[in-house]
């Protein structure tokens, strides 16, 4: 019980109280001049951490909450134009630069989750995994390796998929035994791999349509490369010590190409529609249904995955309604407490506010928004895909015990990050963007793609 109470409190201090740095009262009720809705966000957290057999139940309990509240005392909310926006959905379809409110980041995460469920199934059953073995290390290394892999795939995948192809591995070559540090240190490796990459996280592909350049990103990898190797070795240790991986590919091994081809087909398409109408969920369903023409789709494991989403869900459209109206002063401190609030506060809104606000360094913002989250499970998307694979990463206690090293190497990169690069905003992203867009001889479109060219094939 002792142990539980040490957790708790770490947990409220280290990501809980760095929340209410954001909250403001206005009229609305408050609580010791936090606004109530923080107040009930918080218990919902709490909840979640307490209650993890019931986490969809407390998830969904806190949103009606939120919304109750908001429904009686914010005389300013409107549901329909936060879902919706107050542009017709229409046009917002037609046109990515004029969408406006929740339902694009909801359903993008809905596609992808479930989307990805499946990618992850398909991949398993064209058995690659089991035929890994034979170029992986027999040793501790062998773990190391694969955590490294996931990391260069989210470079320019979404980071959910890299995840989930990592996890799917991970299930293979360690005959269904991963401790749950490790489980954590793949879900930060895909958030690290994608926190430099304009392609590989939500949040920088947000800073990226918005005016940043990419290039103005891709310093985050110095904190990235610094953290995967603070937590890599660590992880790859516990999981040698817990089980170890399987030495040999089995005999007589047949690889279904047509599997293999759909799982690629998912991750072009997905890649595809990122750059072209920033929806990557969009390619993944076309290309699952195109899939479906040629082999049988594993439709179950997108089951299997929908209470997951819906939670994830729920949680984001919490933090969606909480009355974060500005961030603190840009600065090398409130980029390092951004990390910690990304692991419970979902990091769409925040990395939003800070490109209203501008005047930050957007590489150590990237780095610290995105791999932040992998510090608790449901910090981020790659996480909650995760736990619908492995139920049993749905305990912030286990997770935080068993993945301290994420927190730490979190810690170091940042601190690594800051000494080798400094601080380096870039406050007039907006103001250069629009010069752009009014000079001919300056194309931003042709300036992205060769940097998403560099990501995509170096």
């Amino acid at each position: 019980m002792k142990k539980i109470s040490k957790i708790l409190i770490s947990f409220l201090v280290l990501f809980l109280v760095p929340t209410a740095i954001f909250a403001n009262t206005g009229n609305v009720p408050s609580i010791a001049g936090i606004r109530l809705e923080f107040v009930l966000f918080a218990l919902t957290l709490v909840g979640v951490a307490l209650f993890h057999k019931h986490t969809l139940k407390v998830a969904l309990i806190g949103l009606a909450a939120i919304l109750s509240f908001k429904f009686i005392f914010d005389g300013e909310f409107n549901i329909m134009e936060h879902l919706f926006g107050n542009t017709p959905i229409l046009e917002q379809i037609l046109d990515k630069e004029s969408r406006s409110g929740e339902w694009v980041i909801l359903l993008n995460l809905l596609g992808l989750l479930l989307g990805f469920s499946i990618l992850a199934k398909h991949f398993e059953e064209s058995r690659v995994p089991e035929y890994l073995p034979k170029f992986l290390p027999d040793d501790w290394k062998g773990g190391l390796v694969l955590l490294v892999m996931v990391f260069v795939l989210s470079s320019f995948l979404d980071n959910i998929a890299a995840a989930m192809i990592g996890g799917t591995i991970a299930l293979v070559v360690f005959k269904n035994k991963i401790h749950i540090g490790y489980l954590a240190a793949i879900v930060a490796a895909s958030n690290a791999g994608g926190s430099g990459s304009v392609v590989g996280d939500t949040t920088t592909t947000m800073m990226w349509i918005d005016g940043v350049p990419a290039g103005n990103i891709f310093h985050a990898y110095i904190a990235a490369f610094t953290a995967l190797f603070a937590f890599a070795f660590i992880a790859a240790k516990q999981q040698d010590k817990f089980q170890r991986i399987q030495k040999d590919a089995p005999e007589n091994l047949k690889i279904d190409y047509v599997k293999l081809l759909i799982v690629g087909l998912i991750l072009a398409l997905t890649i595809a529609t990122n750059i072209l109408f920033d929806f990557p969920a969009l390619g993944v369903w076309i290309a699952i249904l195109i899939g479906a023409i040629f082999r049988k789709t594993p439709w179950a494991e997108a089951k299997n995955s929908i209470l997951g989403t819906i939670f994830l869900l729920s949680l984001v459209t919490c933090a969606s309604m909480m009355p974060v109206d500005e961030l603190p002063q840009a600065s090398v401190l409130s980029a390092f407490i951004l990390g910690f609030v990304s692991a419970v506060f979902d990091n769409i809104p925040l990395t939003k506010l800070a490109l209203e606000q501008g005047g930050y360094d957007w590489g150590m913002l990237a780095y610290a928004v995105g791999f932040g989250g992998s510090m608790i499970w449901f910090g981020s998307s790659a996480g909650v895909a995760i736990s619908n694979k492995f139920p049993e990463a749905k305990s912030v206690f286990s997770w935080i015990k068993g993945g301290w090293h994420v927190t730490m190497a979190y810690i170091i990169g940042f601190v690594v990050l800051y000494l080798v690069w400094g601080w380096d905003p870039a406050p007039n992203h907006k103001n250069d963007k629009k010069t752009n867009e009014n000079t001919e001889t300056v194309k931003p479109v042709d300036d992205v793609s060769i940097n998403k060219t560099f990501i995509l094939f170096n």
